[in-house]
């Protein structure tokens, strides 16, 4: 699904802890399974990919034009049918053993997409449950971005959503979600 948004620019960088927070608390009420958000875009059940999401926005000046959310969740997805993804993916049918009402999953997500973002303006803020929902925080990773390879500790994320990365060498360095790859 695609929700398309109209935010004020200081909200830009909130709104993938809005869209993961709310994959994260649909799949809960909707299904009871717990999931956890990897920097810096998807949701796992189980330790496998379950959702993906991307956030395309066209700002002009200090104006943002628009924002759009896209939001895949593997929802009722028959993973026999794709063996080469099996070992990284799931599906929400296939970690419960029955089908799930994918309306439910839209309204749920829908719901909470809406409560948290709502919530912004009031200063309340999403950052703090998005870093507690992190499964990728207090790993050794490796971030591509572009041409770049950096290896490191998942060390903790600014408030902006950057990942904070401790080098061997014990620098610290400040990851933007701008093309990036992570493997562990």
């Amino acid at each position: 699904m695609s929700i398309i948004l109209y935010p004020q620019l200081a909200y830009l960088p909130s709104l993938i802890m809005v869209a993961s927070l709310a994959v994260v608390h649909g799949i809960a009420k909707v299904t009871g399974l717990k999931s956890q958000i990897k920097w810096p875009n998807d949701v796992l059940v189980n330790g496998k990919k379950v959702c993906g999401i991307l956030i395309e926005s066209d700002v002009k000046g200090s104006v943002v034009d628009y924002a759009i959310i896209g939001i895949g969740v593997n929802v009722n997805l028959r993973l026999s049918q794709f063996p080469e993804i099996s070992p990284t993916a799931t599906s929400l049918s296939h970690e419960l053993g029955r089908d799930v009402s994918r309306l439910d999953m839209i309204r749920c997500l829908l719901a909470e997409a809406e409560r948290l973002y709502l919530a912004l303006p009031t200063g309340q803020s999403v950052y703090q449950e998005w870093r507690d929902n992190l499964a990728t925080l207090g790993k050794k990773v490796q971030v591509r971005s572009g041409a770049t390879t950096y290896k490191g500790l998942a060390e903790s994320v600014a408030s902006d959503g950057s990942l904070l990365l401790r080098q061997s060498d014990g620098s610290l360095i400040k990851i933007v979600t701008v093309d990036v790859t992570l493997r562990e």
